[in-house]
Order: C-alpha cells, then structure tokens, then sequence
C-alpha cells in the first residue's frame, strides 16, 4: 500500500473523531489547547489500536477465506463508508455540561471506543493484502487521526458543527471508494 492510500484510509476513519471533537470543541468556553490535545490523543491512539486488533483477527482466520479476501474488504469497507453516510444525515443533540468543563476520561474512553470500532474492521480487511506493513499502517492513521481531531476541537470552538455532517460524507465516501479499488485489485481488474 501507498503512503496516499494509508493516508486516505486514516482521513476516511478519523472523520467520526473529528465529528466528535467538533462537538467537544463546541462545549469549551474558551479553547483549552490541553484539553484539545488529550481528546485527539485518546482518538489517535484508539485509531491506531483498533486496526492492530483487526489485523490480527483476520489473520487468524486469513486461510479460510483467502479465495474470497477481497469481497470481504470490500463490503466491509462499504457498510463502514455507507453507515458513515447515513449517520451524516441523521439528527443528534449535542449536550454540554457547561458547568463543568473539565475533561472526563471515561467518557472520553467510550468515545473513543465507539468512534474506531470502523477501524477494526478496516483492520480485518488490512490483515487479506500482502502489502500492508500493520505498524506503518497503524502509525500513520494514529498520527492522521490525532491531528484531525486536533483541528476538529479547534474548529468545533470556533464555528461550531458547520463542517460535521461534510466531513462524515467524506470520510464515508473515500472508505467506499477504497474498498471498490481493493476489490478492483483482487479481481484483476487494477
């Protein structure tokens, strides 16, 4: 895999983080710089972390479905991209304790957790092509994912939701422009 193709699959997973730390963002009064860092640290790292886990998972059972590999990637990364999609359009209230503004780790944990279950599955489908190096992989879509969501708080405390619903058709649309090009290539068609 290309560095571009790594780092489109990071763009593409970390639109869910930045959606949130949009909302996370939006609930600071001032921009706690802090604050922004540890958020897209916990997405970063949990980005990072869910492919490993993928990756290996679909090792373990890599033989038995070889012959079918890249369908499975495919509609993996189609469902992802499409749900992405969907929720775009989805209406979701955005509540902030205005009192209390301190970060809270374990909500942060449960986001982080829901936000890069995709990338799990992103992981699975990793572990049927021959050319992925899983740590270079994961490196990079920790590192894309950190600072999207960086910037995702930042924006988030300037302008609000204003490019939420964009971002999430965009990282939905680059997924399942992947997935057709990985089963493009396990066809024989690329």
């Amino acid at each position: 895999m290309t560095f571009t193709e790594i780092a489109l699959f990071g763009i593409g997973l970390a639109m869910d983080a930045f959606a949130v730390a949009i909302c996370k963002g939006l609930c600071m009064r001032k921009m706690d710089y802090y604050q922004g860092f540890v958020i897209a640290l916990f997405f970063g790292v949990f980005q990072a972390f869910m492919p490993f886990v993928g990756y290996w998972l679909g090792k373990s059972f890599e033989s038995y479905i070889t012959s079918i590999d890249h369908w499975v990637a495919f509609g993996l990364l189609v469902y992802i991209g499409a749900k992405m999609i969907k929720e775009a359009f989805e209406e979701e209230e955005i509540s902030c304790d205005i009192e209390a503004p301190k970060l809270k780790l374990k909500e942060l944990f449960v986001l982080s957790v829901a936000t890069s279950i995709d990338a799990l599955a992103v992981g699975i489908a990793f572990s049927f092509r021959p050319d992925v190096n899983i740590y270079e992989n994961i490196a990079i879509i920790g590192i894309v994912t950190f600072v999207i969501a960086y910037l995702g708080v930042i924006i988030g405390n300037k302008f609000g939701t204003r490019y939420k619903q964009k971002a999430e058709i965009a990282g939905g649309g680059i997924l399942i422009l992947l997935g057709v090009k990985m089963l493009l290539e396990g066809i024989g068609v690329l």
